[in-house]
């Protein structure tokens, strides 16, 4: 491994510089100024002095985040663009492929290095490595193992210009960050054309296998902006790497085979020994093909002799198989292109395939060696065909899609944008599928092994979207390889056979949202015993029986804290209760009287008990005091974490409203500032996941000024408690916007979309113990509470509740088997809300929608495209509640209108 370093001290003089640039980008000054002493002593500033210009902009809808050349926020930008849990590709600002983390190196975090640090790391070095944020201090750029692009040639008016599609060859380059596409506009006023690039691969909600596809797509559109003629040329080359670890140079070749058929025309390269090696070679990780294709007419081949500028010339019409061999040190490069001539104000679509297969995925803490996607295909040239064969569904529902979430809705585009970037971490290496079907994830890339149930549990998004995925989790792994006799789960599947306190429980209220996330209950049923055992494992957890889990286990923050600590205790209480509504649902009337005795108890003694009067607490162990680390008197992220989850599965309240809204206000107050220079200046120990200039909700703060706040044995863990990581923040601003603290939540989530702007850092990897970290999923939970939205699939029913600007509200939602928007228009007169399907279909029997402004309804009617329907309804002083005489199916594009009058 290369090691880079950069001394602390050079990169705060950097980062002076960059912050001076990166204000006069187009980010506002959004705080102060603060009067001298205000953050004396690394204070948090209780008046955050927000501008009240930016905190209306939060809500409004504005545009599409795009980045430019122009203002130098290009270099960073590395937006996922393979399928899921097919390896890291990124595409950059300029529209060309880097990383190529997809030849199972199994490597940790995107780019290994170290960066000398003036302060120690957890007071362990200094030194910064992967999995301390290596990457958010120096963000990576420029890793490029293979030659791969794309360029034009346009010729009119006698003129030829050829300009290949990277940042020096165009005046302008806008990126619009709206994953799981981009869209890449190449500006030049000099040209008679527009140039614009859509780059993704096929994501489909529900879908997890043609969403899993080893393969980018790019699709031009260029639109002739003269009043004559114009010829332009494509073309797409791709370096063959195969091999690109294991080839050596005395037994190995690499080859690319010229292949066509109507409607596809590629080059596609691989590797092979000379002599009788053949079989050994298919076994190494970096064994298979890579492919470019053309989906298009009058495609031509580019051979291995390239030479730049791009000329006519390069073309040929090889027959099939034609071969081109390069020894292992010698670049073997193939491409392809098409011709066509635009008439004056007409467009050209064209579309290319690059796809890849790797299917050796060797993991040393599991057995199964191979790639799910391998189940399907054989070789690049496969995935290409398929592709091509299937491009108008896989592309259409894609942009469906994207139609969907960013263009129909109404709530703000970084809002949008924010809470989904991360589910790009599904198409990175912190997450695989095996050939057994197996969803097997890392923390982050490369880094801490086994899907581990302490962090996964916050991440909201693949439930949602992939709810298959998360169902096999819990069948194949948690209920089955990591459920031991007495109940406990390992935490981390193979890799550690302990359970961990927070994940056990987080894992319960899972199964419930998986549960939800089925159209019927033979998930459950078939499960029942296990999660029974489960759910009995944490009710033991309770040692004096007062309904507060204390015994010591792993927690999180990778330590074992003794006493009865408020957000693991609220944690606990959510999944019994989850326990409670599954044993209802099972008709287990005895077991469902244990779980609400346990939380009836257990939420008076948390209120009574580990209440200060203005948040939650860490109440020591009777015996043991202080004696090892814990939160104790501190303000912690996570103190009522608990009830956060109850929200994101409709289990209603866990805790009382009012003091839960006083623990939040008091995260607000202590945790939130917007610059934590001043606080990691006094407060060191903690990994740079916020750097001065920054703003963000710090882990625990001490507002009591207590000498020893986190206990008599502080150790290297304690500089979690001076950190940003962006995962907990999103729980937080989660469960902030169903309060209804919406200004507070959507502050949260914003201060997170501008540490990740692309000025700075690639605006797609959200770092916390390494790259594309799966606890920053927990963002996907804001989106769910931003919509008031509800869902259980096996009971047929459905819930809006809109939290922002709710008048006129539109947004997308899933459901077990089908995906649409949903939208609500209020007038003082009649509220209409309309539910669209868009994909699959929705069983529907009850809905409950909100009331605005608590008015008595004289009517409710309800149509299924002109057909109206009987209901009934029950309505309360805030919320109606509708049923149909008999569970009523909703099919792709049919529309359910229910409208209120008053």
């Amino acid at each position: 491994m290369q090691i880079r370093k950069i001394n602390r001290r050079d990169f705060l003089k950097q980062s002076s510089v960059l912050s001076a640039s990166f204000l006069t980008s187009g980010l506002p000054v959004i705080a102060g100024p603060f009067p001298p002493g205000a953050l004396a002593d690394g204070q948090i500033p209780v008046d955050k002095k927000l501008d009240p210009a930016w905190i209306k902009s939060l809500y409004q809808r504005g545009q599409v985040t795009t980045y430019l050349k122009t203002k130098n926020e290009l270099n960073y930008i590395g937006m996922p663009v393979g399928g899921i849990t097919c390896g890291t590709l990124y595409l950059g600002g300029d529209g060309r492929l880097w990383l190529w983390d997809i030849f199972n190196k199994n490597q940790e975090g995107i780019e290994p290095k170290e960066l000398q640090w003036d302060i120690g790391v957890l007071d362990k070095s200094n030194v910064v490595k992967s999995r301390d944020g290596a990457c958010y201090v120096q963000p990576a750029q420029n890793i490029r193992p293979l030659e791969q692009g794309f360029a034009l040639q346009i010729k009119y008016e006698n003129t030829t210009v050829i300009k290949q599609l990277k940042t020096e060859d165009w005046p302008e380059i806008k990126f619009e960050a709206t994953y799981p596409f981009a869209t890449i506009h190449y500006l030049d006023a000099g040209l008679p054309v527009l140039v614009q690039v859509e780059v993704y691969s096929p994501f489909i909600p529900l879908d997890a296998e043609n969403s899993g596809l080893p393969a980018a797509i790019y699709s031009f559109q260029i639109i002739n902006t003269s009043r004559k003629l114009v010829e332009v040329t494509i073309m797409g080359w791709l370096e063959n790497k195969a091999g690109i670890y294991s080839g050596e140079q005395t037994i190995h070749q690499r080859y690319n085979t010229a292949y066509q058929q109507p409607g596809l025309s590629c080059v596609t390269g691989s590797i092979r020994a000379k002599g009788s090696a053949l079989e050994e070679l298919k076994l190494k990780p970096d064994y298979g093909s890579m492919t470019i294709a053309s989906l298009n007419k009058n495609t031509g081949f580019v051979g291995t002799d390239i030479t730049w500028p791009l000329a006519d010339a390069v073309f040929t019409q090889p027959s099939n198989n034609t071969e081109a061999i390069k020894d292992i040190k010698e670049k073997l490069i193939g491409g392809v292109g098409h011709n066509f001539s635009m008439k004056p104000g007409k467009a050209v679509r064209a579309d290319y395939v690059i796809s890849w297969f790797f299917p050796n995925l060797q993991l040393k803490e599991v057995p199964d060696k191979k790639r799910y996607y391998a189940n399907k295909f054989n070789s690049s040239l496969e995935v290409a065909t398929y592709l091509q064969q299937n491009f108008k569904k896989l592309s259409s529902l894609s942009k469906l899609w994207k139609q969907t979430w960013y263009e129909e809705a109404t709530l703000p585009h970084w809002f949008l944008e924010r809470t989904f970037a991360n589910t790009s971490t599904l198409a990175t290496t912190t997450c695989h599928r095996f050939g057994s079907g197996r969803f097997y994830a890392w923390e982050g890339v490369g880094c801490c092994p086994g899907t581990c149930t302490h962090v996964w549990q916050y991440a909201q998004a693949v439930g949602r979207l992939f709810p298959l995925l998360e169902r096999e989790t819990r069948e194949q792994i948690d209920l089955g390889l990591s459920l031991s006799e007495n109940g406990a789960i390992w935490f981390r599947g193979e890799a550690d056979h302990r359970p961990a306190v927070d994940g056990q429980a987080g894992t319960i209220l899972r199964i419930y949202r998986e549960h939800q996330m089925s159209t019927d209950s033979s998930f459950l049923n078939q499960n029942w015993s296990k999660i029974k055992r489960a759910i009995t494992f944490l009710l033991t957890l309770d040692k004096n029986k007062d309904g507060l889990e204390d015994t010591p286990l792993e927690n999180t923050l990778d330590a074992v804290w003794d006493g009865e600590i408020a957000w693991i205790v609220g944690l606990c209480l959510a999944a019994v209760k989850a326990g409670q509504a599954m044993a209802e649902e099972m008709h287990d009337a005895d077991f469902a009287a244990v779980c609400q005795e346990y939380v009836t108890k257990g939420s008076r003694n948390m209120e009574d008990k580990l209440f200060n009067g203005e948040y939650f607490i860490h109440r020591p162990d009777p015996e043991k005091g202080r004696a090892h680390l814990g939160s104790y008197n501190t303000s912690h992220i996570d103190q009522v974490y608990g009830q956060s989850w109850a929200f994101q599965v409709g289990l209603g309240r866990i805790i009382n409203q009012q003091k839960t809204l006083s623990a939040l206000k008091s995260l607000w107050k202590y945790n939130y500032t917007p610059d934590v220079g001043p606080y990691i200046k006094e407060h060191t120990g903690g990994r740079p996941y916020a750097l001065a200039g920054e703003g963000g909700l710090v882990m625990n703060t001490n507002p009591k000024q207590e000498a020893k706040p986190y206990g008599d044995n502080q150790t290297w863990q304690l500089g979690y408690f001076h950190e940003c990581m962006s995962g907990f923040e999103h729980q937080v601003a989660a469960h902030m916007m169903a309060e209804g603290m919406i200004e507070e939540a959507l502050v949260i989530t914003r201060t997170i979309h501008d540490r990740y702007h692309a000025r700075k850092r690639n605006p797609f990897n959200e770092i916390e113990c390494s790259d594309h970290y799966a606890r920053a999923m927990a963002s996907y939970g804001t989106f769910i509470t931003a919509c008031g939205f509800e869902n259980h699939g096996p009971k047929g029913y459905i819930a809006f509740a809109p939290k922002i600007n709710p008048e006129r509200f539109k947004a997308a939602f899933t459901s077990a088997n089908g995906w649409g928007s949903y939208s609500q228009q209020i007038n003082p007169h009649q509220q209409v809300h309309q539910i669209q399907l868009k994909y699959g279909d929705l069983q529907v029997e009850k809905i409950k929608l909100e009331i605005q402004d608590k008015q008595p309804i004289q009517k409710v009617i309800a149509k299924l495209g002109k057909q109206i329907l009987p209901v009934q309804y029950t309505q309360t002083d805030n919320s109606i509640l509708i049923q149909f005489n008999k569970r009523q199916p909703l099919l792709t594009n049919q529309t359910l209108s229910i409208t209120l009058r008053f």
